[in-house]
């Protein structure tokens, strides 16, 4: 029996020389590419959802992609798998290119076996990670499948713990991304969470651990799967999903545009670009962009948008956490992280969830080499019983760890309020900021002066026969004193008090001169950072 008449059941003439032989390679190839039947690839679009290799064809550069074991079959039997061994087994993988440059990718097929994972479908993801690490190269996961293939049993589950340790083995060495557009339920949900990345489509894409089912037998409450798991709760509940999107296209164009910021591999800086946004452009528009006065909320992306280049730049988490802003852009063609306090919500306070979003943003650049510019704002710590109890001491470490170990050029800017601990947590130059800058307008304090007075003026304004007269004597005297905006530079803990209008040209200038920065860690497995 011909390799043809196995799969199709057609009876076929054994080819009798070598033309023969590369026409049945071209009919095999065929019907790889085809897919399992047309009716498969119908449902597909029914569900709003494009196949496997139409999504690799939006990913990478047309007729980039090279497929790697396309003629892979599982050997598996029992349950009436030896009567159905299609080409591909459910996953594929290969590799391309995004904008010229190397990117390695496996694509569940959802069309067969609902893209659920066996043996040797795990082994092809295994190997294309392998590559992916051997060749320091950006490794993209479109999934979309149904877990572990139950009819292979543990073999499935043991291909899962394949995934879990290249993840692992590949932070911080190549990017990762994982793209979620269909179902991704219980342990396969770890894989995408050990990435650096989570993409979602809405209304196509969920994420969990146990499904509603389960949860409504342990727990009687009755939830959707959407609403369990979907793209908008984890890009505004959870923090698990980065970036959510309404459909395919637009997502996966999105991850083609983080490619383009990202470098190949650890040991490289990200791609710089020809840049037609004057280095030295006057932002005259920022002295009225953020209010002199501290209680006056503003939005920080506008003031993002005047300092980097043609205004563009990629939030990262944007719709969790929100009153700290992560963010990708370019200045002077060079690919920046910015982390920055958004006073529009919740006037900008550290919190649990903000510290750990911007110690994982922080944790990210450090690895793949990208500076990082901080923009503060900042009030303090967000008070309240909940918050210490659920831990903002070890969470707010986290993102004290995470500066304080990065080695990458770090440039602070102090916009207007830096109050308390948050204040120093928020890369300071006390833990190791290489330049500070401040704009006349900063505040840097141990606290805001009507708290600092009533502390250390609570005798007098307690014996003043007008309390409130004193009350607001003793708030200028301490602002006068303690909190005027050259209080700071005069004790060398900014570098610089700056006119807002030449900020961009002087983070360019900054960034210029630690381009060559070489900073050295300690010789160690690795730290203990907060948990």
């Amino acid at each position: 029996m011909t390799v043809l008449e196995e799969t199709t059941g057609e009876s076929t003439a054994e080819p009798t020389d070598a033309r023969g032989r590369v026409a049945e390679l071209h009919e095999i190839r065929a019907q790889a590419l085809a897919g399992p039947s047309e009716k498969a690839t119908e449902a597909q679009h029914a569900k709003g959802k494009l196949t496997a290799r139409e999504r690799i064809e939006l990913l990478l550069d047309p007729g980039s992609f090279q497929e790697v074991e396309q003629l892979r079959r599982h050997r598996a039997t029992g349950f009436g798998l030896e009567n159905k061994k299609p080409y591909t087994d459910g996953v594929i993988t290969g590799w391309g290119t995004v904008e010229g440059r190397t990117v390695f990718v496996y694509a569940h097929d959802f069309r067969i076996f609902g893209g659920a994972l066996g043996e040797a479908h795990a082994t092809k993801i295994h190997k294309i990670m392998d590559m992916a690490i051997a060749a320091g190269a950006p490794l993209v996961s479109l999934n979309d499948g149904a877990g572990a293939r139950i009819q292979e049993g543990v073999s499935a589950l043991a291909g899962y713990g394949g995934i879990f340790q290249r993840n692992t083995k590949a932070s911080g060495v190549i990017p990762q991304i994982s793209v979620m557009l269909g179902p991704c339920a219980g342990g396969a949900a770890y894989s995408p969470a050990l990435t650096d990345f989570v993409f979602m489509v809405r209304e196509t894409s969920q994420m969990f651990i146990t499904g509603p089912d389960v949860v409504k037998a342990v727990t009687g409450e009755e939830i959707t799967q959407n609403g369990l798991g979907g793209a908008d709760v984890h890009a505004e509940t959870s923090g698990v999903c980065h970036f959510a999107y309404d459909d395919e296209e637009t997502c996966i164009a999105e991850v083609r545009y983080l490619v383009s910021l990202l470098p190949q591999n650890n040991r490289e800086n990200p791609p710089r670009v020809e840049c037609t946004d004057p280095a030295d452009r006057r932002g005259d528009v920022l002295l009225d962009l953020v209010p002199a006065d501290g209680n006056r909320p503003y939005d920080m992306t506008k003031v993002i948008e005047e300092l980097v280049d043609d205004g563009e730049y990629l939030e990262v988490h944007e719709r969790w956490a929100r009153n700290i802003i992560c963010a990708l852009a370019r200045l002077d063609g060079q690919v920046v992280g910015i982390v920055a306090n958004q006073p529009q919500s919740l006037a900008g306070v550290l919190d649990i969830e903000a510290s750990e979003k911007a110690a994982r943003f922080v944790q990210m650049c450090d690895a793949f080499n990208i500076p990082i510019i901080t923009l503060l704002d900042v009030p303090g710590f967000l008070p309240g019983v909940d918050q210490e109890h659920g831990g903002i001491i070890r969470h707010g470490a986290k993102l004290l760890y995470a500066y304080c170990n990065a080695t990458v050029p770090r440039i602070s800017l102090i916009l207007r309020k830096a109050y308390g601990g948050a204040y120093i947590v928020m890369d300071s130059q006390s833990i190791g900021a290489d330049l500070t800058f401040a704009w006349p307008t900063n505040e840097i304090a141990v606290m805001g002066a009507e708290g600092a007075a009533n502390v250390i003026f609570r005798r007098q304004i307690a014996e003043a026969e007008d309390s409130e007269a004193m009350r607001a004597r003793m708030v200028k005297e301490y602002k006068s004193e303690l909190m005027h905006p050259y209080y700071a530079a005069e004790r060398g803990l900014v570098d610089d008090v700056i006119d807002p209008a030449e900020t961009r040209e002087i983070l360019i200038r900054s960034l210029a001169m630690l381009h060559t920065k070489h900073a050295d860690l300690p010789s160690r497995k690795h730290g203990n950072p907060p948990q």
